[in-house]
């Protein structure tokens, strides 16, 4: 288990933000093993970071919020879709998904006529791919991208959180399966790479957590390409997300804009909040 912390300054130009952000402390977990147990330290770790499991629905001023997959009914799982937005409308939990793909779908479940983990798209994934909370993973359809936007739970209001993390599994190659986190003016906060586990069925976990609220958007790349029947890729699908609790972003009243432009964001490494 590999757990970075970093206190970095951050400056700010032209945009006055309703809370003080003359510094941020940066704290990343991640690891990666052949089974859950190989994780469970930095995903206890990234919980105990952001706080109470506030469930669904209602708004909290902190803690944190989950989805495991395992609650979603067989009607949204294998073979069928499952809609962006049911975890902000279905289950408000605040997290809606987009994807340069066709669709998300989460898999089947033991005892259905789908195969489980995905085996109706390759019939090597239920062997591949292992599970962190039992049983059910995620992905997107024909694309290898998923966009998670923060809202606050159950409505139309842009939300912001202060960490995000995700549990992925059979991540072979190191690389290609990254999260990089936006802020509500879609200026990217950096970029953090998963950690692997070559050759054997493995589980990695990523989590990023901030002392303030910024996060609005996150783009997670999982492998190198969408799951297909094909051959030669490094296939990774996703199982727990985790992340803190989405607070309102602020309303444009509240942004003073001090000069013309966006924020000019001045870190000690310049072009990323996270270290490399």
């Amino acid at each position: 288990m590999l757990i970075t912390r970093l206190l970095t300054p951050l400056l700010a130009t032209g945009i006055l933000l309703s809370a003080p952000l003359s510094a941020l402390a940066i704290a990343v977990y991640s690891s990666s093993g052949p089974n859950a147990a190989s994780i469970q330290g930095s995903v206890d770790g990234f919980r105990n970071d952001l706080g109470a499991n506030n469930g669904v629905g209602g708004s909290f001023t902190s803690g944190r919020r989950e989805i495991n997959w395992d609650g979603v009914p067989a009607g949204f799982s294998d073979p069928n879709n499952l809609p962006g937005n049911f975890f902000n409308s279905n289950s408000a939990r605040g997290a809606v998904f987009e994807t340069p793909g066709s669709a998300f779908r989460v898999s089947a479940n033991s005892g259905s006529a789908t195969p489980v983990r995905f085996g109706s798209i390759n019939p090597s994934f239920p062997t591949s791919f292992s599970v962190f909370s039992s049983q059910k993973l995620f992905t997107a359809i024909d694309s290898n991208i998923v966009d998670v936007r923060f809202f606050v739970p159950g409505t139309n209001q842009p939300g912001a959180v202060r960490g995000f993390g995700s549990v992925f599994t059979d991540v072979d190659l190191a690389g290609p399966t990254t999260i990089e986190f936006f802020d509500f003016h879609n200026n990217s906060l950096g970029k953090q790479t998963v950690l692997n586990t070559p050759g054997v069925t493995s589980l990695s976990f990523l989590g990023v957590s901030l002392e303030q609220a910024i996060i609005n958007r996150v783009r997670i790349t999982a492998g190198n390409a969408a799951l297909s029947a094909l051959d030669g890729f490094d296939f990774v699908a996703m199982d727990d997300f985790i992340y803190g609790e989405p607070q309102a972003v602020p309303a444009p009243a509240a942004v003073l804009l001090l000069g013309s432009g966006l924020a000019v964001l001045v870190w000690a490494r310049r072009k990323s909040l996270l270290p490399e």
